[in-house]
């Protein structure tokens, strides 16, 4: 039996189906999105035509492609910004609630496991013009009706709202599982020595949990850079492109107008400026956090 396991065929036999998985669901359609970002394709001919790194020139100079990764830039800024305090403060209550703690996660965590067509059909009827409900009570304080789908003005933050409030919950129960797991010992021997409640988050528990708060910081940009099914249910890039993101960009022009070239060669940038920006966050930001001890 000892002799079996020091054999390196046994470990590579170990490894083998895992490795095969990750060649053919990850590293061959990288490489072949990379071939086709250099050609001119339609999807349907036989063989592409090799362009070289025009497809990337016209990408970057292109207003539409900036507009979408600005677009991009506000789905990461309102998740770090607005969504990751809003997550930890909540988390912080529900884990000093003393009762009907389950019900409050279940509570939140129920937007994350619907459907984003159902989430975008619910919440269109919320931003309904005439008898939606936002307007109707903004109605009752005398505001006028407000297009937030169809007015460029409101389009993307009524999109950045809607996708925090599906994905919110996922998170606070990431980050309530860190609270909780932190020893009562501290909280208690702290509030014997006079800590108020507000204290006690500031100087134990955020600082504990701060390895959590860069993973989820981290989904967040990961996240957003991906986003695509919550604007196509919602405005599909409108009004006139105002919420655009950069993988409804990549959609439209590889499926809708069958140029499959160029919607890689907008995938492969949407994967290399994913990785860069988890990366720099991971090298400034969360290889600080790694490590806490209680």
């Amino acid at each position: 039996m000892n002799t079996s396991l020091r054999s390196p065929l046994i470990y590579t036999l170990f490894v083998l189906p895992a490795l095969i998985l990750f060649i053919m669901f990850f590293l061959y359609p990288i490489g072949s999105s990379l071939y086709y970002s250099l050609t001119s394709w339609n999807g349907v001919s036989a063989e592409p035509r090799f362009v070289g790194l025009s497809n990337y020139a016209k990408a970057l100079t292109d207003e539409r492609f900036w507009i979408s990764t600005r677009n991009n830039g506000f789905f990461i800024a309102f998740s770090v910004l607005i969504q990751v305090p809003i997550i930890v403060l909540f988390s912080l209550l529900i884990a000093n609630v003393k009762k009907l703690k389950g019900l409050y996660k279940t509570a939140v965590f129920l937007p994350s496991i619907m459907s984003t067509a159902v989430i975008g059909i619910l919440w269109g009827f919320i931003y309904e013009p005439n008898i939606g409900l936002l307007n109707q009570l903004l109605g009752t304080v005398g505001i006028s009706p407000v297009y937030w789908l169809s007015d460029n003005r409101f389009a993307m933050i009524s999109i950045l709202v809607t996708n925090a409030w599906q994905w919110t919950g996922f998170y606070i129960v990431m980050v309530l599982a860190a609270i909780l797991a932190i020893p009562k010992d501290l909280d208690e021997a702290a509030a014997i020595d006079g800590a108020t409640a507000v204290q006690r988050a500031f100087k134990i528990t955020l600082p504990l949990i701060r390895p959590i708060i860069s993973v989820v910081i981290m989904l967040s940009i990961a996240g957003a850079m991906k986003a695509a099914d919550i604007v196509l249910v919602m405005t599909k890039g409108g009004p006139a492109g105002s919420t655009e993101v950069l993988a409804t960009y990549m959609i439209k022009y590889a499926i809708t107008n069958f140029k499959y070239g160029y919607g890689n060669t907008i995938a492969v940038l949407i994967f290399a400026l994913t990785l860069v920006l988890t990366a720099v966050y991971q090298l400034l930001v969360a290889r600080h956090n790694e490590r806490v001890e209680y």
